[in-house]
């Protein structure tokens, strides 16, 4: 041995997380989402909205771990493609709210079936337990490094921020338009 650091890829978790994220991006993203002229953050932002329903757009950045700025520009996308709507809160006005539209979920009801199909073809030969577990440590794989990094921090933070400058502003007298 040399004296040099040394790094064994094919046991070094990070590499091992993204060689299989890639593999799953590249046949998803080309042979799913690209019939729909859809990208990977589309996706999740349209299946975070199927799943739970009408969101403020911070709550949807920090459920698809997609930065805000970003964020904000996939909907304008998706919003002119015509598969979620983004409108002001009713009940805070500096908020915006997305939901997904019948065309979103018309889509969704193709893209979720294969998505699923996806998922099972990768799965394919590992005990029911070993999911269970690999799932619950990569919740906690992300927990630890969302936690080190401060980011389920600056999430909250922004947050508080956001609704202790909407209630200590007065309310607008004009009426806002729908964006899109």
């Amino acid at each position: 041995m040399n004296g040099r650091p040394r790094l064994d890829f094919s046991a070094y978790l990070p590499y091992l997380i993204n060689r299989v994220g890639w593999l799953l991006v590249v046949d998803f993203g080309q042979n799913t989402l690209a019939r729909h002229r859809l990208s990977i953050a589309m996706w999740r932002v349209l299946a975070v909205l199927a799943n739970d329903g009408g969101q403020r757009q911070v709550d949807v950045a920090a459920r698809t771990s997609i930065e805000v700025s970003t964020l904000s520009r996939v909907v304008t996308r998706l919003v002119k493609m015509g598969l979620v709507t983004r409108t002001r809160s009713a009940v805070n006005n500096r908020e915006v709210v997305v939901r997904l539209t019948p065309k979103g979920a018309a889509i969704l009801a193709q893209v979720i079936p294969q998505a699923i199909a996806l998922e099972q073809r990768a799965i394919a030969g590992i005990p029911a337990e070993d999911l269970r577990v690999v799932r619950r440590s990569l919740r906690r794989v992300y927990q630890n490094l969302a936690s080190s990094a401060g980011i389920s921090e600056q999430i909250e933070a922004s947050a508080v921020r956001a609704n202790a400058l909407s209630a200590a502003s007065p309310p607008r007298r004009r009426a806002r338009k729908q964006f899109g």
